[in-house]
């Protein structure tokens, strides 16, 4: 029996609020059955298991992001939507750090390319457009950009730079800066 109000949408959403309150590594069907005072089977008709509550939250997040990413870059290139990008990706870690990390959950092939990483991958490569990069290059930017907007973002959330000066707003700009003069000089694939 469904509990009157209660929907899938629902328990994903009190799953990540959960997850950006103690961390996504705590969401659990318990812990989420508790803050509707419900018994566990009660969530069973909208969600299988932790996993899939874990896999559900992670899509949503993916989506949240990709929405929140899309809206930044309209209407930009070069480095104003580079620039654009990195902060949607830093802001959102900031007030979603739950979130932020079940973004990065490892999602099986078919699930993940039903989701909202397509997204991602697609505006990161139309940004990159403007640099005019080509294969392999831009996967390499692909990759040299995600690792830098997620680790800066899991540093700086876990206090990483919060015990020295300059302020990490300040090397924020600059590494966006160094990250420009990148693109925009990447180096030639060396012949073998």
């Amino acid at each position: 029996m469904v509990r009157v109000g209660l929907t899938t949408e629902r328990v994903v959403r009190a799953g990540a609020e959960l997850a950006d309150e103690v961390g996504f590594d705590q969401v659990t069907v318990s812990e989420v059955a508790r803050r509707f005072d419900v018994k566990v089977a009660s969530l069973y008709s909208h969600v299988k298991n932790s996993q899939d509550l874990r896999t559900r939250i992670a899509l949503f997040a993916l989506e949240e992001l990709a929405d929140r990413a899309a809206d930044a870059v309209a209407g930009r290139a070069g480095k104003d939507a580079l620039v654009a990008f990195a902060d949607a990706y830093r802001d959102y870690s900031r007030e979603h750090p739950g979130r932020a990390s079940a973004a990065r959950l490892r999602l099986d092939p078919e699930t993940a390319a039903a989701g909202a990483g397509v997204r991602h991958a697609r505006m990161t490569r139309a940004i990159l457009r403007g640099y005019d990069l080509t294969e392999p290059d831009q996967t390499h930017a692909v990759r040299l950009l995600g690792s830098v907007f997620h680790g800066y973002s899991s540093l700086e959330l876990a206090g990483g730079f919060s015990h020295s000066a300059p302020d990490s707003d300040e090397s924020w700009t600059r590494i966006l800066d160094a990250l420009d003069a990148l693109l925009r000089n990447w180096p030639a694939t060396p012949t073998p």
